[in-house]
């Protein structure tokens, strides 16, 4: 089955909501091709299987700050605050939203979110290496100098020195 979503579509709706990496019930019953209210419905007949670190339900400063982010709120008017879930929750959705549509977003999904660890233990890495050659660059400092002095020397033409004339 070809990619039905494209990942840049997936990863733009990954949030950053307490300390952790989250998508919003509305986006990803939009993504699944249902109603919101009908994911809501599944997850709460199912509640057990989704604990606080699976999904939690924003608070309304939470909310408030996401629609700043947002620009100008696609939400319109809601009557509930929002679920978000994390990437395990997610996972979970796939359980008790049974249709191969949501098998494959689900893949999807799943896939954005290792491109998106990926992408931050990478940047942890370049981080953690600038930090480490801003400690050394003293200590670089030094012997790119004492390079340079030596390659100066080797490069000056030997000093000639005064002979006696021989001969009369």
């Amino acid at each position: 089955m070809p990619n039905l979503i494209p990942q840049e579509r997936i990863e733009n709706r990954i949030y950053l909501i307490r300390g952790q990496k989250v998508m919003i019930d509305r986006d990803l019953a939009e993504l699944y091709g249902i109603e919101t209210g009908a994911l809501n419905r599944q997850v709460k007949r199912n509640i057990n299987r989704f604990p606080s670190d699976f999904m939690f339900q924003l608070n309304r400063n939470e909310l408030s700050n996401l629609k700043c982010q947002f620009g100008i709120s696609r939400w319109g008017g809601t009557r509930k605050l929002p679920l978000v879930f994390t990437e395990h929750g997610i996972l979970m959705l796939s359980s008790v939203i049974n249709s191969s549509r949501a098998i494959q977003v689900n893949i999807a999904i799943m896939r954005a979110f290792v491109k998106l660890r990926q992408v931050l233990t990478l940047r942890k890495d370049l981080a953690h290496k600038l930090d480490e050659l801003e400690r050394n660059v003293q200590k670089h400092d030094v012997q790119i100098k004492t390079v340079f002095q030596a390659i100066k020397q080797l490069m000056e033409p030997p000093k000639s020195k005064k002979m006696k004339k021989i001969g009369f």
